[in-house]
């Protein structure tokens, strides 16, 4: 066995202490590109621990909402949400009346045909009448005849506004020739029965009333049609004023938003020209016979010449075929010679129940004449707004 002296053994290489430590180092961290210097300290460190990946934090309820809500208000509406009509099948209105109806109740409602085209066509003139104002208006009824219909036609217009809308609405009678207009609503019977509170008191004590309630006390009522009566004593009848008539119309405008003003015959008494300065619209009443016609062409033409234009032309004239004329009288003929000067012409067939001079009420006319009034009532109402 050789020997190997002390020189030899000096001379053996021997791995440096800090070689082990460089490989250690190099196993633990392979990514690392340059070798780390060498340690003087012999002793080992353990290598540091890499730092832990970050975690992202859990969003709150809040912020998942308010996420949800934004993405929601970005995103396009679907039909079957702005269309909430598909849910719901839409029902045809029931049918009244004629072959319509009674199949409908045949059937139990079973079969349904809708509305026939007369009953859609009372439909629109029931909107039209009860659509809804705001503020208040009036409708003068006039004539230059008498004896042709003007003061029924006030009654039927005014139990057909009451019948269809939902607030009340009010009839005057400013006729100086002591009116009967709350004869005609109520019966002569029942006005006589009742305090004779005239349209006369009411300007004696208008300081004094200051709510509908105190106004009630002057006031008579046909159904839902409330009246003012006229001034039955001939002494005082025509002491109307056209000033005192605007305060009774400044005092009914305060509650009520549809009055008729029943003016009596003629265009000069005392308070037409109040009355004539403040309507909103006005009814021409007119009757088929020759002369009836004439002066519903005069009363429009001496409205034109002093000043009030507009309420001619925009006037409703109702003829009133209320003596039943003979045959030989051209209706047509009538009606042409005054259609083309007013905004609308009605007529009014004959029927019993206004002729007779006496009480008017709505469910003994004929069907013809109540849909004539609903035609007269839609188109005052028309002029409204």
């Amino acid at each position: 066995m050789p020997i190997i002296s002390s020189n030899q053994a000096e001379q053996r290489p021997t791995a440096p202490s800090s070689s082990w430590a460089e490989a250690a180092a190099a196993a633990d961290a392979p990514a690392r590109t340059q070798p780390a210097k060498p340690s003087k300290d012999p002793v080992l460190k353990p290598p540091a621990p890499e730092a832990a990946p970050a975690v992202p934090a859990q969003p709150t309820r809040a912020t998942r909402s308010a996420s949800r809500a934004a993405a929601l208000a970005d995103a396009p509406v679907p039909d079957f949400i702005s269309s909430p009509g598909l849910f719901v099948r839409e029902q045809k209105p029931r049918p009244i009346g004629g072959f319509r109806g009674a199949l409908y109740k045949l059937t139990g409602g079973g079969l349904n045909l809708g509305p026939s085209a007369r009953q859609r066509e009372e439909d629109e003139l029931a909107r039209r009448i009860s659509r809804q104002l705001q503020g208040s208006y009036n409708t003068a009824v006039l004539s230059l005849k008498g004896g042709i219909g003007k003061t029924s036609t006030t009654v039927g217009v005014g139990l057909t506004l009451a019948e269809f809308r939902g607030d009340p609405p009010c009839a005057i009678d400013a006729n100086p020739d002591s009116g009967d207009l709350v004869e005609r609503a109520l019966g002569e019977g029942i006005y006589q029965q009742q305090s004779p509170r005239t349209i006369t008191d009411l300007l004696k004590n208008i300081d004094s009333v200051d709510s509908l309630t105190a106004l009630a006390r002057y006031m008579h009522h046909a159904g839902r049609l409330h009246l003012i009566a006229g001034e039955q004593d001939p002494e005082v009848s025509d002491s109307l004023t056209a000033e005192e008539y605007l305060r009774i119309r400044k005092l009914i405008s305060a509650y009520y938003s549809v009055a008729l003003i029943d003016c009596g015959t003629g265009v000069t008494h005392n308070a037409m020209s109040g009355i004539l300065q403040s309507a909103d619209n006005l009814i021409i009443a007119a009757g088929y016979a020759v002369s009836g016609a004439k002066r519903a062409r005069s009363t429009l033409h001496w409205l034109a010449s002093h000043g009030y234009e507009d309420l001619a032309r925009n006037a409703v004239v109702v003829i009133t075929d209320k003596d039943e004329v003979s045959t030989r009288v051209d209706k047509d003929a009538i009606e042409e010679h005054l259609s083309g000067i007013c905004r609308q012409l009605i007529a009014v067939p004959h029927d019993r129940g206004v002729a007779d001079g006496d009480l008017v009420t709505l469910d003994v006319l004929r069907p013809e004449t109540r849909r004539a009034y609903r035609e007269i009532a839609a188109a005052i109402v028309d002029g409204y707004v």
